[in-house]
């Protein structure tokens, strides 16, 4: 057996004869690891939070998005209809979006108006989030389906026959408006039913059918301004990406789901790697006791570190024993922290012992992406803590 290995196990294990000692490596050990399951709780959590926030987004964004590169619309030709009848992609729906203003009884808001087509629910399943009354009705053209944040802002219900919601949006043209009377076009709608996903959606779109856009802004009936699609393959969305901009050429974009929100997907990055750096802050800090400790040890191993070094045992040496020692008082913390924060994590996810609301659990993800995380973290800063403690062992130590 390694020399340097073997001695670092037997003073791992074994009692000082100075308590203080004995206390101090509890502690270092303690603290490694409660730093490993705070880390591992924290990155689980983050990974729970973010599958959360994406699924709201997975609900009401499509896989890809088809939009012309200079204008708001562009016709829905047969090349076109061609190019996306093929294997890869499952379904796709026409739309129409533009910002309007809203008015009901005495209130208003501004929102967006996005006019789907009957195919609109095999791309995109936001029926599921419709809480109160129903989704669109294809076959009459007026009715709507709002945020639960404009339902608030507006007072607005479902099914309210006695007033409509009136949707005005301004003319195209140029030059000052001489009568505003005739500046804006309109059109009244019924909403029939209330949808709830985040607090920015609720707010910002209200859903109704692609013939009452178009009549609401005047255009064709092959005039959209987007085409959503649905992939068969999650995992071939990239190459169905480049298959269509290929094809599409220059005058459309084509957007993943990612890309239509970046700055929200760079905001959970963002989140994720501070609260990782906050918590290896934290688990550095627990590791300047792993190195008091080890110092602590160097101190009243002395006379045996100068016995070893006069039996042929050289620097080198000694400090492989203490960084020996480091390593596996890391390594030990790591597998108990690890051993306690896993089943935690399992039954959170299962039962929900800790609820954000009374309905709602607080959500965690299990991944070993953040186990080998961890590990990494403790492993690699337990060693360098090693390192810098063992550093105090020189050759005047050993013999003075």
């Amino acid at each position: 057996m390694n020399f340097p290995f073997y001695i670092a196990k037997r003073y791992l294990v074994s009692k000082s004869s100075n308590n203080a000692i004995n206390i101090i490596t509890i502690i270092a050990a303690i603290g490694v690891v409660v730093s490993t399951i705070a880390l591992f709780i924290v990155l689980s959590v983050f990974s729970g939070l973010r599958n959360f926030s994406l699924n709201f987004i997975q609900v009401s964004d499509p896989d890809l998005k088809i939009s012309a590169v200079e204008g708001k619309s562009f016709l829905f030709t047969e090349k076109i209809r061609k190019e996306l009848i093929q294997e890869k992609i499952a379904a796709y729906s026409k739309v129409i979006e533009e910002r309007a203003f809203f008015s009901y009884q005495d209130k208003s808001h501004i929102a967006v108006i996005k006019g789907v087509d009957s195919n609109y629910l095999a791309v995109s399943r936001l029926d599921t989030a419709v809480y109160f009354g129903d989704w669109i009705d294809y076959e009459v053209k007026q009715t709507v389906v709002v945020g639960s944040g404009i339902s608030s802002i507006l007072s607005v219900g479902a099914y309210d026959f006695m007033e409509s919601l009136k949707i005005f949006v301004p003319k195209p043209g140029e030059g000052y408006i001489s009568n505003p009377e005739n500046a804006f076009e309109s059109v009244q709608a019924l909403p029939i039913g209330i949808y709830k996903l985040t607090e920015e959606i609720d707010k910002k779109f209200v859903y109704g059918n692609l013939s009452l856009a178009q009549e609401l802004l005047n255009y064709k009936p092959d005039q959209i301004t987007a085409l959503e699609l649905k992939v068969r393959n999650p995992k071939e969305i990239n190459e169905v990406q480049r298959d269509l901009k290929e094809k599409l050429g220059h005058a459309f974009k084509v957007q993943t789901r990612e890309q239509l929100n970046s700055v929200f997907y760079k905001m959970l990055n963002t989140e994720n790697i501070a609260s990782y750096l906050v918590f290896t802050l934290v688990l550095i800090i627990a590791l300047f006791n792993v190195i008091g400790a080890i110092v602590m040890m160097i101190i009243d191993k002395k006379s045996n570190l100068k016995t070893m070094y006069h039996l042929g045992a050289e620097i080198r040496d000694i400090r492989s024993i203490f960084i020996f020692q480091g390593f596996l008082l890391t390594l030990s913390g790591l597998f108990i922290g690890l051993f306690i924060a896993i089943p935690i994590i399992l039954l959170q996810k299962k039962y929900g012992l800790v609820m954000i609301t009374e309905y709602l659990a607080y959500p965690v993800e299990f991944h070993l992406s953040n186990v080998l995380i961890v590990a990494l973290t403790i492993v690699v800063l337990g060693y360098l803590a090693a390192i810098l403690a063992s550093s105090r062992i020189t050759r005047k130590l050993v013999t003075d």
